[in-house]
C-alpha cells in the first residue's frame, strides 16, 4: 500500500474562510504524497501525525497559498489528519 487521504464531508465555513480536513495513512516505503483538498486555494495545512511520539513530523512541501493538489512528506507507515484552510 502506498500513500491514500480521505476527505472528510464538504467544506465547512469560517466567516470568509473555507476548511476541509481528512485522514492520510502511508505505507510500503512511501514518504508522502498529494492531497486534494476541494477548496480552490489553501492558505493554511495542519498536518497531526496520530502516534503519540513521532520521531519526524509530517510537513507540506507545497509553497503556499496554492490550488490543489497540496503534496505532504511523511515518514513511511505514519498515520494522521490533515485540515486546510483558505476559500
Amino acid at each position: 500500500m502506498a500513500f491514500a487521504y480521505t476527505k472528510n464531508g464538504n467544506p465547512i465555513s469560517f466567516g470568509n474562510k473555507n476548511a476541509s480536513f481528512g485522514t492520510y495513512t502511508n505505507s510500503g516505503g512511501d514518504t508522502g504524497g498529494a492531497i486534494y483538498t476541494g477548496l480552490q486555494k489553501t492558505e493554511f495545512m495542519i498536518i497531526t501525525p496520530t502516534a503519540a511520539v513521532s520521531a519526524d513530523q509530517a510537513a507540506c512541501t507545497t509553497t503556499l497559498p496554492a490550488s490543489d493538489p497540496i503534496t505532504i512528506v511523511t515518514t513511511d507507515g505514519s498515520d494522521g489528519q490533515w485540515m486546510a484552510i483558505g476559500y
